[in-house]
């Protein structure tokens, strides 16, 4: 394919400036628009249920996730019809920290973004083919590439503006959740305190929500947002089932699970709570054990892959030495 016309179209350098200069803007604002319209829609409850303001109203409704609601007008465009895909990808925002109305489409318009971005850059390096230091190594790769070898490159760059951030999406996932699943025991002790000491129920985990904001920011947010679901009106066991299901950890299914029972068939919380912790501390010796089983079995192949090669070494070099000098004579 001969990119002459384009090349003729970057001859001058303000032309050129201006071109180069406009797809960074474009992808700048489409970036700045996505990140920053999922970060302003995240519930800030932490925010709102600071120690300074926690004698105010906190029941301030935190919006509903619209995964259910069949996309209307641009965001047609963006969000799938789907509904069972959009309430996956919805719980999936939920679970990373980022939610609110406009969280789904901001996620679609992000990946959209990226994936026109990255090729546009690419073929303005083509056509313009950049000599200075920066882009000298740039303009040395793209000069010498064919139009299948560019047709690959931009189908490369088209899929990883697409699915990148897919997978970063998963890898914050996991690492909230396991962050969640290592102050989970703190949140626990803290309650069962705070309960013990007569608190009620929703005032102690408002306690421990705000206690815990700085160590596990992650798990107190949740919590927050919770009780400001329940103080806007929401039923309590849905509330918490929403928080369970936002974690995505068992521990706090099991924790909800204990919560709601003990309410329902009238044992006291305290009591079902020190019995749960038990179980829990059991749990986590378990895991510990498991864990500490599996070294051996994993370590095994290691060093049976670094000591092979050494092993043969010492056993085949006398071997050889011994049939070199022997036949070699």
């Amino acid at each position: 394919m001969d990119f002459s016309f384009i090349g003729s179209f970057f001859e001058g350098e303000l032309a050129t400036q201006v071109v180069v200069f406009g797809l960074v803007a474009i992808g700048a604002v489409l970036a700045f628009f996505g990140i920053s319209s999922s970060l302003s829609e995240r519930a800030s409850a932490a925010e709102r249920m600071a120690p300074k303001r926690a004698r105010g109203n906190l029941a301030r409704e935190v919006p509903e996730n619209v995964e259910g609601k069949n996309p209307t007008g641009l965001s047609a465009a963006l969000i799938p019809n789907d509904a069972n895909l959009r309430f996956e990808v919805g719980q999936a925002l939920a679970r990373s920290g980022f939610r609110g109305e406009n969280a789904i489409a901001n996620f679609y318009l992000i990946r959209l973004g990226l994936a026109t971005f990255l090729p546009l850059v690419f073929l303005a390096a083509v056509a313009w083919q950049p000599a200075n230091d920066f882009g000298a190594w740039l303009g040395r790769y793209v000069s010498g590439l064919d139009t299948f070898a560019i047709f690959r490159n931009v189908a490369i760059l088209c899929w990883l503006g697409f699915f990148v951030p897919q997978y970063w999406l998963n890898a914050r996932i996991k690492e909230r959740k396991r962050r969640m699943e290592e102050a989970f025991p703190n949140m626990l002790d803290l309650l069962q305190i705070g309960i013990e000491a007569g608190m009620g129920f929703d005032h102690a985990l408002l306690k421990v929500g705000v206690e815990i904001q700085r160590v596990a920011p992650e798990m107190s947010e949740e919590i927050l947002i919770a009780l400001s679901e329940i103080q806007a009106g929401r039923d309590r066991e849905a509330a918490l089932m929403r928080m369970a299901r936002r974690t995505g950890i068992e521990e706090m299914n099991s924790f909800v699970s204990v919560v709601l029972q003990s309410a329902r068939f009238g044992v006291p919380l305290a009591s079902a709570l020190n019995t749960y912790a038990e179980e829990m501390r059991e749990l986590r010796q378990t895991r510990a054990q498991e864990k500490a089983n599996k070294l051996p079995v994993q370590m095994s192949a290691v060093m049976a892959f670094l000591m092979l090669p050494v092993l043969l070494a010492l056993i085949l070099a006398p071997i050889i030495i011994r049939y070199v000098a022997t036949f070699g004579a």
